[in-house]
């Protein structure tokens, strides 16, 4: 047991791709199942020896690709050849699923003329904007954080597809929603930053100040795409 808590609670580990000994929160932990397969570990609750990777894509192709973490277990082990788009699938949905703790939680607005109000009488963190949504709004949004004065404080993420917004806050065409204080805002919030640090991608939409200003990104589409 001694082992185990060890396994999950040092503050460094060793990436078995590169080698590099890391803070724990910068990697990911794999398990063995007993029928031999690599299972993630996200959260780090599961019992075993645990294999450490670097949270990114581009680690764990490296370490697929030179079987390290079969070989890390010193057992037999199943690695899937796609085991980075499950690790990132894992991660996406952690993610949505915590913006659905935050809507039941009360921290989340939805629909452009609630967010837009919101801007200016909340304590909103983040704007949650799908990034297949329409550029107006996005540049109405950009011009509302400008005038109200929070253009350098509230982050703009555009990570998600107005689907998946959908099915995380049981609502119908989400385009818009605004992230309110709370712990549970900032634990989706610390989820969105591991997504896109895995897939080596920038989450957040446009800057705010270039936002207000004359749209550039998605120029022809338009303008009454924004739903809610």
């Amino acid at each position: 047991m001694a082992e185990r808590d060890d396994d999950r609670k040092a503050p460094e580990r060793t990436c078995v791709a590169t080698r590099r000994a890391l803070p724990a929160d910068d990697l990911i932990r794999f398990v063995r199942a007993p029928d031999g397969a690599v299972t993630p570990d996200l959260k780090r609750e599961l019992p075993g020896r645990g294999v450490w990777v670097t949270a990114t894509a581009e680690a764990m192709r490296l370490a697929v690709k030179r079987k390290a973490i079969a070989r890390g277990f010193k057992e037999p082990a199943t690695v899937d050849p796609a085991l980075p788009e499950r690790v990132d699938e894992l991660m996406e949905r952690h993610a949505l699923a915590m913006l659905g703790f935050a809507q039941k939680a009360g921290r989340v607005i939805c629909g452009f003329a609630k967010v837009e109000a919101a801007l200016r009488d909340e304590p909103v963190i983040a704007l949650v904007e799908a990034e297949d949504g329409g550029a107006d709004g996005v540049r109405k949004l950009g011009q509302a954080l400008a005038r109200h004065g929070k253009a350098s404080e509230v982050r703009v993420v555009r990570t998600f597809r107005s689907a998946q917004l959908d099915l995380a806050l049981g609502r119908s065409n989400v385009v818009h929603a605004a992230l309110l204080a709370g712990p549970v805002s900032a634990a989706f919030l610390a989820r969105c930053d591991a997504l896109v640090r895995y897939r080596g991608v920038n989450g957040e939409g446009p800057d705010p100040a270039d936002a207000a200003g004359p749209t550039r990104r998605g120029a022809g589409e338009p303008a009454g795409t924004d739903r809610a």
